[in-house]
């Protein structure tokens, strides 16, 4: 199942390379991209990682792109830790690999060194991952979560192997026997050879050297004419001839003794490689495993190093198309300017509503390029897996396609000059450009006439606003600076100039276009002032005063807007008061209306006791034969009686019955909706409609209400169980002391915390766990003020750094 999961993996990433178009082919050396891999390469512990630097891909699918970020995240989280991960510098072993593969090849001590180095690597991979730092970091762990490590092999090699490479002398108990009849001949050799020494040196018979080593043997160093003296073989002579190595007789035999010890220890050992070979063949697919699996954390460490250098960040993404860059460097330019200690002015460029496209203006030299360039290395970074120099608030989109037109693209071979390469690329992109590709082009429309260039340059953005792509142009044209301003979705940018030390700023200004400031800049350059009179002159007001205008315009343009948002605001607003009080007037009418109802309710049941009062006057009447005004006093009874009973129907359907029909006529109150009484209580949801009445349900309990009787009510908090008490409990059981708010806006984190210590609250929990990542520090702030509103916290404090130090927050309830 790993294996071909493994193979799916590669399979996808396949299809995802396929998938994302870049536009032109050295996309990556246009964006210097390049360089970043081959930082990446030198960051490399491994031959392996590098391969998988050198082929790394740019993805276009969100989990992927997510996932692959939050390992390098943890990564690095692990140096803010000072908690290491056990990799360090290794060998490959794919070639041992592939001879161990091969039926009775018998592997050298040399490989399986290489093998034991490789097995010992993910051992200490598999001790580290204990419970505590599966939490700390998951994505890392989910990496070996479904790979097992074999202790058999570990054990198998390390029993024939030591810790230097070299074959243990109890490999074996035969090989324990040979070495040790080695070592008891070495040491019989030793004494009769200090014994020879001692008697031939006195003797006068050897050379200041004594002895040497020639073919194996243990030879004494004879001067040529003692040779003769000492009885043995020869085995040879210095070149001068001046001194014989002589064998001595004496040592012959237990010399040949250990020549032949020897060769039974080399039979043996190859006897037992052999048999160790044999048994790790069957394990060659999960040594491959074990060896990719050290390739994968090595390109991670790698960009997390990368990451640390450039002080870069996970951003917040989004499966779509966009831009929000905020506090964003570019890359390369750090570093150089870190090592001398320069700052890098950072830029925010955040792309707000509608608006796709930003058409970049200003000064030479004044960081234009630099910012379009960094957008493109950030956004293909991001996707290939790195961090990136922004801050973590930032958002970041996904792109299919990232299409740039940058530099000198003069080709002698397809003789091609730089204004036909860019028609070329312009061609290119509006064929395959669609509503997920990011677009790069400089200094938009030059190379060749500017009246022509601008307005060929018009048309092509026009076509490529219409095509709904993302990107960043720059361009000195103002025909583009008026385009732009008046197309939709596309916004004027300008890098800011000191106009009183004629020196670039190199900040990024969104929302109104750039001067080129090229008088200002040929002055201070030391052109002549002769020259400079007459380029004005040939130049004209016009330029500067459509560069003059745009930028009132724009102005003008934004304070607008601004206007209209805040009559939109307002009208939200005026809407929600007439809401408001049209809901307190129709509940002072109908409460008007209820209370005039209960007065004539009260008059005709004082009516009905007058009634009960005048039949009994009407006996008495009866009874003196004045039947005449008996009759008279009971026609105006029931006059009046009857006269209440009308009032009060008329009453009643003004304040009920015709509310309720036009209430279902307008369909404002359907099944599945809130209701609750008019005159108060809990809410219930409307379960069917009949008529003029309602089947309602609150809780367990089901109830037939009057339609006139209901209103409208939001929906309930859920209510899981019969009582507070069990609630209480099943909260209690099922509440975790633990949230992560990383990468969540402050707002959002907020209420997660609000809920989170309200919900601890409840369930009576002694411990909270909050982590929040250390960033830039606002998230902690904000969590340890949140809780300090609360009086039933005894506790507020971090960790100790192995266990998240400032990244996570832990609560205490007295």
């Amino acid at each position: 199942m790993e294996s071909y999961l493994h193979s799916f993996h590669y399979l996808l990433l396949y299809h995802l390379e396929e998938k994302m178009q870049l536009e032109p082919k050295d996309l990556y050396e246009k964006l210097e991209f390049d360089k970043i891999l081959v930082l990446l390469e030198n960051l490399c512990l491994g031959e392996l990682g590098q391969e998988q630097v050198q082929n790394m891909t740019i993805e276009t699918q969100i989990l992927l792109i997510e996932k692959k970020l939050r390992e390098v995240s943890e990564y690095k989280l692990t140096f803010e830790n000072n908690d290491p991960f056990p990799i360090t510098a290794y060998f490959t072993i794919s070639k041992d690999l592939r001879m161990l593969e091969v039926v009775d090849y018998v592997l050298p001590e040399e490989g399986l060194k290489r093998i034991n180095i490789i097995l010992r690597f993910v051992q200490l991979m598999f001790v580290f991952f204990n419970e505590p730092r599966k939490e700390i970091y998951p994505t890392l762990y989910n990496i070996v979560k479904d790979i097992s490590f074999d202790e058999y092999l570990a054990k198998a090699i390390e029993q024939v192997i030591d810790e230097k490479g070299n074959i243990r002398p109890d490999a074996s108990p035969e090989l324990l026997k040979i070495r040790k009849g080695i070592i008891s001949k070495q040491k019989e050799l030793e004494q009769v050879f200090r014994k020879l020494i001692y008697d031939y040196r006195n003797k006068g018979w050897l050379t200041d050297n004594v002895e040497s080593f020639r073919n194996g043997r243990r030879v004494l160093s004879v001067p040529a004419e003692h040779k003769r003296k000492i009885r043995g073989i020869i085995h040879d002579e210095s070149t001068t001839g001046r001194t014989a190595f002589i064998e001595p007789e004496a040592v012959i035999d237990i010399n040949n003794d250990i020549f032949d010890f020897q060769t039974d220890e080399k039979r043996e050992i190859y006897r037992i490689l052999k048999d160790l070979s044999t048994t790790l063949r069957p394990y060659v697919p999960l040594f491959k495993k074990y060896q990719n699996l050290i390739a994968i954390f090595d390109v991670i460490q790698a960009k997390a190093r990368l990451a640390n250098q450039m002080n870069a960040e996970m951003p917040r993404l989004k499966n779509k198309p966009f831009m929000g860059i905020q506090m964003g460097r570019h890359p390369l330019l750090y570093l150089k300017n870190k090592k001398v200690g320069k700052e890098t002015v950072p830029f925010d460029l955040q792309l707000f509503g509608d608006n796709r496209i930003v058409v970049l203006s200003g000064p030479n030299a004044g960081g234009k390029s630099i910012l379009m360039k960094s957008v493109g290395l950030i956004q293909v970074m991001m996707q290939a897996g790195l961090l990136i120099p922004v801050d973590e608030i930032s958002e970041m989109g996904i792109f299919e396609k990232i299409f740039a037109d940058i530099g000198d693209q003069q080709s002698l071979e397809d003789d091609l000059s730089t204004y036909s390469s860019r028609l070329k690329n312009a061609k290119v992109f509006m064929e395959h450009a669609t509503d997920k590709t990011l677009i790069l082009i400089d200094e938009f429309g030059s190379g060749t006439d500017p009246k022509i260039g601008g307005s060929i340059a018009e048309a092509v953005l026009k076509d490529l606003n219409e095509k709904k792509v993302f990107g960043v142009i720059t361009t000195h044209y103002s025909n583009l600076k008026m385009y732009a301003f008046k197309a939709p979705n596309i916004i004027n940018g300008s890098m800011l100039f000191d106009n009183e030390n004629l020196a670039p700023t190199y900040q990024f200004k969104a929302g109104r276009p750039g001067s080129s400031y090229a008088f200002e800049i040929a002055k201070k350059s030391g052109l002549p002032a002769n020259i400079l009179k007459y380029a004005k002159k040939r130049t004209g007001k016009n330029e500067k005063a459509v560069d003059e205008l745009l930028v009132d315009l724009q102005r003008e343009k934004k304070e607008l807007e601004e206007s209209l948002e805040n009559a939109k605001s307002r009208e939200k607003n005026l809407e929600k008061l007439i809401k408001n009080y049209n809901d307190l007037h129709k509940d002072l009418e109908y409460r008007r209306k209820k209370l005039k109802l209960e007065v004539k309710e009260a008059a005709l049941q004082e009516t009905a006791r007058d009634n009960k009062q005048l039949e009994k006057i009407v006996r008495e009447i009866r009874e003196e034969q004045n039947l005449e005004k008996a009759k008279q006093m009971a026609i105006e009874a029931r006059r009046e009686r009857e006269q209440l009973n009308t009032e009060v129907s008329d009453l009643r359907e003004d304040l009920y019955l015709k509310p309720v029909a036009k209430n279902l006529q307008k369909g404002e109150l359907k099944v599945g909706d809130f209701v609750k009484m008019k005159s108060g209580g809990s809410t219930g949801k409307i379960e069917s409609l009949s008529k003029n009445k309602a089947i309602i349900t609150m809780g367990m309990l089901k109830m037939t209400v009057p339609i006139r009787d209901l209103q409208h009510a939001h929906e309930p908090l859920e209510v899981k169980s019969k009582s507070i008490k069990t609630d209480t409990l099943d909260n209690s059981a099922n509440f975790k002391d633990k949230i992560d708010i990383r990468g969540l806006r402050m707002e959002e984190a907020l209420k997660i915390v609000e809920d989170f210590v309200d919900q601890a609250l409840i369930s009576s929990a002694n411990h909270l766990r909050i982590v929040h990542g250390k960033g830039n520090g606002t998230l902690r702030k904000i969590v340890k003020m949140k809780l300090k509103e609360y009086d039933s916290i005894a506790r507020i404090y971090h960790p100790e750094p192995q266990a998240g130090g400032d990244g996570v927050t832990l609560v205490e309830f007295g």
